[in-house]
């Protein structure tokens, strides 16, 4: 049975919660990161060598970053429904996890980490109104798209795509800050 190893809260944990929900992939998970057991351990060291979740355990093999393990565990399910075979679908499906993992989530990260977390290190005010302005610009971008598309991130059917983005924008409406209004976001 497919394992996870990751606390529920993690963003990153529930793409891959999500997607087994999606893919009805049964599975176990256990607590591993900040507030459970230390991902730091010589054991889970050897899964991850960056000690962060999420890891998967399928049956002995061991995969870890979360847009990887979701991709993986469509192709496993032959999920074309969700993570497309004709390349061109394929691309933009990945191009929007891609934008997802590197840019989106980059954007967030300080004011995230200062209004939700507020951590220490993350209160200098310059850099929370640059987070904040940089994350609108992000939604921004993802208005435009879901406004061309009418619906989901990489067309008109859910995809893959969805998910990281979905939890991102989460975060989002969830985070406690002036929130400029972006009617394809609010719809989504």
């Amino acid at each position: 049975m497919l394992k996870i190893l990751g606390k529920a809260s993690s963003i990153n944990v529930r793409k891959v919660l999500w997607t087994c929900a999606e893919l009805q992939i049964p599975f176990e998970r256990e607590d591993w990161g900040s507030g459970f057991r230390d991902t730091t351990t010589t054991e889970f060291v050897a899964l991850n060598p960056n000690a962060m979740v999420p890891v998967i355990d399928d049956e002995g093999f061991v995969l870890w970053e979360s847009n990887t393990i979701i991709r993986y565990l469509a192709n496993r399910a032959n999920a074309v429904h969700l993570y497309p075979a004709e390349a061109k679908a394929r691309a933009r499906v990945d191009q929007w996890m891609d934008w997802q993992a590197s840019d989106f989530n980059r954007s967030w990260s300080y004011a995230f980490m200062s209004l939700v977390r507020q951590s220490a290190a993350h209160q200098d005010p310059e850099s929370l109104a640059q987070g904040c302005r940089e994350w609108a610009r992000h939604m921004a971008i993802l208005d435009r798209q879901l406004d061309t598309t009418g619906a989901y991130v990489s067309g008109c059917e859910f995809s893959l795509a969805d998910i990281p983005i979905g939890l991102s924008v989460n975060r989002w409406f969830e985070t406690p800050l002036t929130h400029p209004q972006f009617p394809a976001v609010s719809a989504y």
